[in-house]
This record gives structure tokens, sequence and C-alpha cells, in this order.
């Protein structure tokens, strides 16, 4: 029983890890590697890595562990490639960019006429300069028309618990214990879809999603998404790289959060923001500022509550009273029932929604047991819920 759990766990994780490794190369092993970016009729935004690694050497079963193995043996020697061109072209713009020290690339691009098509992912054309080309495409995101708020969430104990807070916990979660583990918060899967649908159940919200990790787990994190069916959208590290476009020396993680939400702010100017975060790091510091910085902007602020500390929740709830007199609600929850109610009476969420969350968590099985990763796990104790609301004449 051990050893199978481990071998699946060994294979699943080498298989998605290696996974990068395997997709189409240029001479010299140069490839061109794109992630998700988001944006509007007027501006997109995306990032992506130039790096060199070996062409495989062999073709046998390319499932096999030991395939696998050096696939992975592969992807941890890849070389990044500083200086790299690489040429960007949507709808009738093009724009030439250089790979950083690190071979990431940035893309900021004003289109000269809005995307084309019905569907709200629309494709962006790669060009690395080399010998010979080596083409990609990139998908970016752009809101309907009948979009009505965009969502910026965190990711690391507000969607899973713990997330890349511990790799190993992550990845046995994720090969392991499929069917009884409660990776996701139990009803967050439901909720991010309410939100992404909205109140009249077809606005397409945009779904921005930040992490604390390093980029080297997206391909970890998007398969955490299509596992649980929560909606996918572009997913922002606030580690590798700036997020302001004219300032290229790191920040602290708050730093870079707080920038990243000013730049949504600008791009959606038209639509109010729904930001969620947890309790146990610097989210609800840093949204209240944005609120401060940005007043009338902020529609509500939900708060996943992971902390048991009696002085954190004091903090939180001076944080909360400064947020509401500044006209946007603020709630600070353990279950996700909660903030769906709350936001089913905002109009945020369709009514119908709250009672499809409550499913949800009510069908979560209990914490499972993950045998030599159990020590590892902090207790889940239900925290103290607040929900505070904006004085009268002050609702954004």
């Amino acid at each position: 029983m051990v050893r199978s759990s481990l071998y699946r766990v060994t294979k699943g994780t080498l298989r998605l890890l290696s996974r990068p490794v395997r997709r189409a190369q240029g001479r010299g092993g140069l490839v061109l590697e794109p992630y998700r970016g988001y944006g509007s009729c007027e501006a997109i935004f995306l990032i992506g890595r130039v790096f060199r690694q070996r062409h495989a050497d062999h073709e046998t079963d390319r499932d096999s562990l030991a395939d696998l193995w050096r696939d992975m043996r592969r992807r941890i020697a890849r070389r990044t490639v500083p200086g790299a061109a690489v040429t960007a072209t949507f709808c009738g713009t093009a724009q030439r960019v250089a790979t950083d020290r690190d071979g990431y690339f940035r893309i900021h691009l004003e289109p000269r006429h809005p995307p084309e098509g019905a569907g709200p992912w629309h494709g962006v054309d790669l060009v690395l300069d080399a010998d010979p080309p080596v083409a990609a495409r990139a998908e970016v995101f752009v809101p309907p028309r009948r979009a009505r708020c965009a969502v910026i969430s965190d990711i690391d104990d507000t969607v899973m618990h713990t997330g890349v807070a511990n790799k190993l916990v992550m990845l046995w979660r994720l090969f392991v214990e499929d069917a009884e583990s409660r990776v996701a918060f139990p009803g967050v899967a439901t909720l991010y879809r309410a939100l992404h649908e909205g109140g009249t159940g077809a606005e397409g919200n945009p779904m921005l999603y930040v992490s604390r990790a390093p980029w080297g787990l997206y391909e970890v994190l998007g398969e955490f998404f299509r596992r649980h069916a929560i909606p996918e959208g572009p997913i922002l590290f606030l580690r590798e790289w700036g997020l302001s476009w004219t300032h290229p020396l790191p920040r602290r993680a708050e730093d870079h959060k707080r920038v990243l939400i000013a730049h949504m702010l600008e791009l959606y100017r038209d639509l109010p923001i729904v930001l969620i975060g947890d309790s146990g790091q610097h989210d609800p510091e840093v949204y209240a500022r944005v609120v401060a910085e940005h007043p009338g902007r902020v529609r509500a602020i939900y708060i996943r509550n992971v902390s048991a500390d009696a002085g954190r929740i004091a903090e939180i709830e001076r944080i909360a009273e400064s947020v509401t007199r500044a006209g946007a609600s603020f709630v600070l929850a353990a279950d996700s029932v909660a903030m769906a109610e709350h936001a089913a009476r905002l109009g945020l969420i369709a009514p119908a929604a709250v009672e499809a969350v409550a499913g949800e968590r009510a069908a979560a099985p209990p914490e499972p047991a993950i045998g030599p990763l159990q020590a590892v796990l902090r207790p889940s104790e239900p925290p103290p819920t607040l929900v505070a609301e904006p004085e009268a004449g002050k609702r954004v």
C-alpha cells in the first residue's frame, strides 16, 4: 500500500513537473514558454520565459518512470537565455521585447482593434528570433462586455490548504489523496464558479490569482485548478519578476501584490473589484491600503480566517473598521458558505449559488490522514466569523 502510494506520487509528480520539457523546441533545445495573460480591449499583459534544454535522445515509452526521471533531469539542467528577442502579435499590433537575465519576457501591448470572437480567451502569436524561429501561442483573458466585477484572489491558504507553503504536502495531496483529500477549502470551487458567473449567471467576470510561489510551480497550480473545477484564470506570481514595468528591483511580496492590484484597478477601471485573501499573512493590511489609495473601487474584501490567535483577530477587526469607513464590505470567515451568503446579498453571485456552495461544503469529507505528512499539517479549528458593512451612504 505504502509502496504503491509512493510510486503513484512519484510518477504523477514527475509527469507534471516534466511536462514543459515535452513542448516543441527549436534548434539547440531553445524553448519558448508563455504563461496565461490578461487584459482588456485597450491593453494586454503576459509573461513568458525562454530557456535552453537538451533534446530527448530516445523514443521509448514516454510515460515510463525512467523516461520521466530523464525529463526531470533535463528540466533541472536547463539554462535560461537572457537577451533573446521575442515578438508578440495581437489584433494587428506587434511588440518586440528582450528577455531579462533570468530568461523572462514581459509583453504590454495595446491592440489596434478589439479582439474578435465570442470567447474571453484570445490567442497571442509569439515568435522567438532564432535560426530557425521558434513559434508559440499564448492566451490572454479579455472580459466580455457583460462582466460586472473583477475578482483578485490569493491562492495560498485562501483557495488551498497551505498551498505552496509546503511543496511536499501539496504534491502528496494532489497525487496521493485525490479522492478523499480536502486540498481545496470546502465550497471554494463552487463559490469561485459563482463569482465568475456573477449575479446573472452569465457575466464571465475575470478571475485573477496571485501566489507567493515561484514560476516553477505554474504547472502544478494549473493542474490543481483543473482537478477541482475552479475557474481558470491568469496565475500571477510574486517572485522572480517585477510587477511594475519600470521597476526592475525586487520588492517584498506585499508590495508586489499592492502594485499588481493597482494595475488591475487601472486596467479594469469600469469594474468594481472584489479582493479575496487569508488572515495568516499580510492580505488584510495590503487590501486595506488598496481601499484607502483607491476610494470607491473595491466592492468587498473576503478574508479566509486561518488564524487561531486572538491578537491577530483583533488586528483584523481594526482593519475591518477602516475598510468599512471607506465604503467597502469586509468579511472574515473560515467557511465558504458565509462568504457566499454575503456575496449573494451584494448581488455578486446568484442566490441559488449559496445552496450549491453549502452542498459542496456539506459533502466534503473529514480532513484525511496522510500518513507521514500528518505531522507537518496545521490543525484546522473553526475560527470566528466577522461581517462588517459600510456606514450608511458610503456603499461602493
